[in-house]
């Protein structure tokens, strides 16, 4: 293969890169209320956007935390949570409403939420339902007492902001972690990529010609 051939074909894999297929999204950013006080803290203290982090229900905005950082809490939030409020949960007493961002527009396909079911301990239990862009979808409560995770799925949004409500059935709902499958914008080529397409292509039709002649 000669040097123009490897050209095109190197430009041409550069351009088809970028269309992505169904695969996990992780948000821009997401906005919502700080978590509350109890016996902790069960703030979201690793949020780096604007808002106080160490303040109850203090708004939280631009930025990304504990809810998309990719860790899952594992046991219950009086074992995982830190008492300083920079463990892997974050607690609300009010049924908090959480929107999700992306600099371009996404397909979502599902989404998982990781949530707490202590089954009342601490006032803590799994909530009666959650609202995904203004769909409501009821949580059974599961067997035992484990975090367990909710998945909504079929679902067919495309947007930017993302807005999820948690409805809770007792005074506490405890959320570790919220994870998203879908579809990421196809990459629009650089003028740069393009202008080398254009070259490779116009060196490969050189060659040729010359081929010909000869």
């Amino acid at each position: 293969m000669n040097t123009a051939r490897i050209l095109v074909t190197a430009c041409a894999a550069m351009l088809a890169g970028g269309t992505a297929g169904a695969a996990p999204i992780t948000p821009d950013s997401y906005d919502m209320l700080n978590g509350n006080t109890g016996s902790f803290q069960y703030w979201d203290q690793s949020y780096n956007g604007a808002g106080c982090v160490t303040c109850d229900n203090a708004a939280l905005s631009g930025g990304r935390g504990d809810l998309t950082d990719g860790i899952i809490a594992l046991n219950n939030w009086f074992i995982d949570e830190a008492p300083a409020g920079n463990g892997p949960y974050v607690g609300w007493t009010l049924s908090p409403t959480i929107t999700f961002r992306w600099a371009s527009a996404i397909t979502l396909n599902s989404l998982i939420f990781y949530l707490d079911d202590a089954n009342g301990a601490g006032n803590v239990s799994a909530p009666s339902s959650i609202d995904v862009d203004g769909v409501n979808y009821a949580v059974a409560d599961p067997a035992g007492s484990a975090p367990f995770a909710f998945t909504v799925s079929g679902l067919s949004f495309t947007g930017t902001d993302l807005v999820v409500r948690l409805n809770s059935a007792n005074q506490w709902v405890f959320l570790s972690e919220v994870s998203f499958d879908g579809v990421a914008p196809t990459r629009v080529p650089e003028p740069g990529s393009l202008a080398l397409l254009a070259a490779a292509l116009a060196a490969l039709g050189l060659s040729t010609r010359r081929r010909r002649s000869r």
